[in-house]
């Protein structure tokens, strides 16, 4: 009877630490209830779950930067040019996050990818370099209402590199120097 006590002791003890998770402080748990999400979400410290039964998701709070690698974009008045930009975003509902999608760097960056070269290859090469502050806010609107239904919000994005090509940077030159 001695024996068979210390065994069951030691499994429910094993089982309890199985449940138990620590959660940081720019973290969220989201914790599934036999496939189904709780309607709450867990805050930082130390939580209890019910091992087997729940599952635990944990998700950044924290705003990640987001690079978007230069890609060659034609402009509306038919200068091929690389334009390269960054994005920071933030998860504001973990529980979306999760749940609406399944990968969101992914989902972010190709949008990001997308929209940038959308919204440059709408604008003149002049518009480009002189009214980048314009073109930052037109392609962070539309992450924005394309990342909002994933509990996603997006503070900033950035044109950070523009590249012309040669010959344009030596007509460019000629002219300058002309005048």
């Amino acid at each position: 009877m001695g024996a068979f006590a210390i065994i069951l002791a030691v499994i429910v003890l094993f089982i309890v630490a199985n449940g138990v998770r620590i959660i940081t402080q720019y973290e969220r748990g989201v914790v599934f209830r036999l496939g189904r999400v709780r309607s709450h979400i867990k805050g930082p410290g130390l939580r209890v779950i019910v091992p087997v039964i729940d599952q635990m998701r944990k998700v950044s709070l924290r705003i990640v930067t987001l690079p978007i690698e230069s890609q060659k974009i034609i402009t509306k008045d038919n200068v091929s040019i690389d334009v390269a930009a960054v994005a920071y975003y933030q998860v504001q509902d973990p529980i979306k996050s999760i749940v609406e999608i399944e990968n969101v760097v992914s989902a972010i960056y190709q949008i990001a990818q997308t929209t940038v070269r959308n919204v440059v290859g709408q604008s003149s090469l002049d518009d480009v370099l002189s009214e980048t502050v314009a073109i930052n806010e037109k392609i962070k609107a539309i992450l924005e209402a394309a990342t909002e239904k994933w509990g996603i919000y997006v503070s900033t994005v950035e044109v950070k590199d523009i590249q012309l090509p040669d010959n344009m940077l030596r007509a460019m030159a000629k002219q300058a120097e002309a005048e």
